[in-house]
């Protein structure tokens, strides 16, 4: 005989062993595919939008902003949701406040 008695016996424990291993490793490149989404896409994104929802609310009559339609100007009122911004002189337009992209440094306009 080719394979002995005893050890024909074994080789399904021992089998059922290696399949669990087996089927972990093959999950092991989809979990480390997740974990460098998560780090180098995911999380930089939450962290913008943090950073822009506080930029949004510590938004201050007299600040120079630009919009998302790239007007510029300084506010002139504010409420709730949206923002009056004076583009020149005698000219306001009203815009939510998540259109404005960034507060620009005083003085800018």
């Amino acid at each position: 005989m080719l394979i002995s008695s005893a050890f024909a016996q074994t080789a399904p424990a021992a089998a059922a062993g290696n399949d669990i291993m087996s089927s972990l490793t093959g999950m092991l490149p989809l979990v480390l595919m997740f974990v460098v989404l998560y780090f180098v896409m995911i999380r930089p994104q939450m962290k913008r939008q943090k950073e822009h929802k506080a930029m949004i609310e510590a938004i201050a009559k007299g600040d120079e902003v630009a919009t998302v339609g790239g007007l510029l100007g300084k506010v002139t009122k504010l409420s709730e949701g949206t923002v009056s911004v004076e583009i020149a002189a005698g000219v306001e337009v009203q815009v939510q406040r998540q259109a404005v992209v960034q507060v620009l440094p005083k003085g800018s306009l």
